[in-house]
């Protein structure tokens, strides 16, 4: 496997999960699954941040970090603060608890994604769950 390869399969896979997430109810918005997770997760990983921040580490345009943010707020999977130091910033961190919504999409099954993109989504679940373990 060469670094082609690498980045095709990490793009088939972040379509894969895409393809898991419930969107029931969710309506229509001007930015995609995978880049509310990339959101959520530098959320996660850099509590009390700002869209600013995000964006500089994500590489994602101001305005899709900010899309992002409203979709996240409106599903609960966000809280806000006013930056003590700068009254003009306001600092985002995850919810203490996991909003229904995000406990939707955490507990999504990933079975049938798997069965409709592999012909042994058993064996496909297998090397995934592998795969995270060797790569944390």
């Amino acid at each position: 496997m060469n670094v082609t390869d690498l980045y095709l399969l990490g793009h088939r896979l972040q379509r894969l999960a895409e393809s898991a997430v419930p969107t029931d109810g969710i309506g229509e918005h001007p930015t995609s699954t995978g880049t509310v997770l990339v959101v959520a997760a530098d959320l996660r990983d850099h509590p009390r941040t700002t869209v600013t921040e995000i964006a500089r580490r994500t590489g994602l345009a101001q305005s899709q970090v900010s899309n992002c943010v409203a979709r996240l707020r409106g599903a609960g999977a966000v809280t806000t603060e006013p930056d003590p130091r700068d009254g003009r910033r306001t600092l985002l961190s995850p919810p203490a608890e996991p909003s229904d919504r995000m406990k939707v999409v955490q507990e999504a099954p990933l079975g049938p994604a798997l069965a409709a993109a592999t012909t042994d989504p058993v064996e496909a679940l297998a090397l995934l769950e592998r795969l995270s373990s060797l790569l944390r």
